[in-house]
């Protein structure tokens, strides 16, 4: 399992300390085994159940959240250099991590369909991520990203880290999301 997670998931790989990659690893490992999902399902999972049929998997987000946080970051450093910080470890884990509770929260149904699980309908991934990872011994740094990256963080004060993934995340979701609204140039009154 873990081999095939690293070829779907290189970005694990530019996590420096290697006690943090391990733990990222881990967490991983962790839900997927809890929500019963093997890495091939990885890729079909939607990466959003609010956009049906929705044309992104929930790797691709993963991996675009995160490489847009990372390359957003880069060029913070060129601009601003030490006056704006970024800790990349924990951006990059962060990304990797903030939907990691989705993992809990999905499941596949019979039919194909994938819908929100019990569990998920009262605790969403943003909690049940943050979770995941404390108990994977994951910093309270990545913890706050994960719980911060969805509208549950806009009551937060988010570092630099969070404020990027929530920023990329939602960058992802909304110009999926528009790319499937049905437009409309005329309405009827009710």
């Amino acid at each position: 399992m873990r081999e095939k997670l690293l070829e779907l998931v290189p970005e694990f790989n530019l996590i420096q300390d290697a006690d943090l990659r391990e733990k990222s690893i881990k967490t991983w490992e962790v839900a997927m085994q809890e929500g019963g999902w093997s890495p091939d399902d990885l890729a079909k999972i939607p990466f959003t159940l609010l956009i049906n049929p929705c044309p992104a998997s929930y790797i691709e987000h993963i991996r675009a959240v995160t490489l847009t946080a990372v390359r957003t970051a880069e060029i913070f450093a060129d601009i601003y250099g030490e006056r704006v910080p970024v800790n990349m470890d924990y951006l990059i884990a962060g990304g990797l991590l903030h939907d990691i509770g989705k993992l809990v929260e999905y499941e596949n149904r019979e039919d194909g369909m994938t819908v929100t699980t019990y569990g998920g309908k009262l605790l969403r991934h943003p909690f049940s991520g943050m979770e995941l990872a404390a108990r994977c011994g994951v910093p309270v740094e990545v913890q706050h990203i994960i719980a911060a990256h969805a509208g549950e963080g806009d009551k937060m004060d988010r570092t630099t880290e969070a404020t990027l993934i929530n920023h990329a995340d939602f960058m992802s979701f909304h110009s999926i999301q528009r790319m499937f609204q049905k437009k409309s140039s005329a309405a009827r009154m009710g």
